[in-house]
């Protein structure tokens, strides 16, 4: 007979609404975990989507995630000739407002060179750019679909593809575009402050000016000695892969992801708190039939068994109503969230440590039980 089952059935609804309740803490528990994750995740979904080896930036600058770099449009002929590149391609970013379907939708507007490193990797749906001018592919995460049109600025833009992942910091799902339309996007006037302009003949700095130039090099070629030779130029200043991620990291998302971090060590000693006393205010309420199963001879073990079963049975479930609700509905929340199983695997591991550690106080309690208690009223 387990005793441990035979008590569970006992007060079934009971128990099966107390593991419902720890479900809904896992799920709390799981989506930061999740959320953490993503925030990760979405600060390198860009800069590992060109597959570079190499970002040439503004000299002084961390690059065009971290701060504003501009570089003239030039350089990337300059580097694309340099050797061990194998190839090379002008890239900008920035953040817009567009209005859509009676909705306002903020965009991270990436402007490559289609044909050169830049664009993106792998279309989930429809094609990539086929022409200079006025055709973008989205993520999904912005809720458009091929063949919709877009205003971007004072011109519209059909959707020809679909990606998926491509996310900015902040969340801000990506859309991709030609440079040159990128370039004109980024220095629009009105059309007043535009003829201004042009009766002062005025031409804009930026209008041949771009954020970052990539390069990926050929198989064998040395980056460190490519890098190196491009910080030698006054006016640039060039970083690895590695070391782009390593800034993105470490600083544009260094403060967001610490406070996500101190939010989910708190989150997790309070569940260990919770669980702890829901086992031990199980066992408690258990003392007279525990002095009664020592009245009738039961063995030590057999109480152990009783409190530490029921201990790993509630942890488990309730582990695995919170796997299942956070799986159920994490693509429905505004952020990215990204569970790995090595993360929900390590919370089932805390939760054994904090189901033994919890059974142990349980068991403690029932240890001291006099027998003769069962005799009383």
């Amino acid at each position: 007979m387990n005793l441990a089952l035979k008590d569970i059935r006992h007060g079934l609804f009971r128990f099966v609404l107390t593991c419902f309740g720890l479900g809904l803490l896992m799920t709390v528990v799981l989506s930061m975990i999740g959320i953490y994750n993503g925030l990760v995740a979405d600060a390198l979904a860009v800069v590992k989507a060109p597959a570079a080896d190499v970002w040439v930036v503004e000299s002084g600058t961390q690059g065009p995630f971290a701060e504003a770099s501009n570089i003239p449009l030039t350089t990337r002929d300059a580097v694309a000739r340099m050797p061990g590149v194998a190839e090379a391609g002008a890239i900008n970013f920035q953040n817009i407002e567009a209005a859509h379907a009676g909705a306002s939708l903020r965009l991270y507007v990436i402007g490559y060179e289609p044909g050169h490193p830049g664009g993106p990797q792998r279309i989930a749906e429809g094609r990539g750019i086929g022409t200079s001018h006025f055709e973008l592919v989205a993520d999904r995460k912005t809720g458009l679909l091929t063949g919709e049109t877009i205003r971007l600025g004072r011109n519209r833009f059909t959707v020809v593809g679909l990606v998926e992942g491509a996310m900015n910091a902040g969340g801000d799902p990506a859309v991709y575009i030609t440079l040159s339309d990128a370039m004109a996007l980024q220095t629009e006037l009105d059309p007043a402050a535009q003829r201004v302009q042009a009766a002062r003949g005025a031409v804009s700095v930026k209008s041949a000016s771009v954020a970052a130039v990539i390069a990926r090099v050929a198989p064998g070629a040395d980056v460190e000695l490519l890098t190196a030779t491009v910080r030698q130029w006054k006016h640039l200043a060039a970083l690895t892969q590695a070391e782009q991620e390593d800034i993105l990291v470490s600083s544009v998302v260094d403060l967001a992801r610490r406070q996500i971090g101190l939010f989910l060590g708190i989150l997790l000693s309070v569940s260990a708190v919770v669980i702890a006393l829901i086992i031990y205010t199980m066992t408690m309420e258990k003392l007279k039939q525990i002095a009664t199963l020592k009245l009738i001879g039961a063995p030590d073990r057999t109480i152990i068994g009783l409190i530490v079963q029921q201990a790993l049975i509630l942890g488990a479930s309730g582990w695995g109503i919170g796997l299942v609700l956070i799986l159920t509905v994490k693509d429905y929340f505004p952020r990215r969230v990204v569970l790995e199983p090595f993360n929900v695997m390590v919370l089932a591991g805390i939760i054994f440590a904090v189901c033994i550690a919890a059974s142990g106080l349980g068991v403690r309690a029932a240890m001291k039980v006099d027998p003769a208690t069962a005799l009383g009223s």
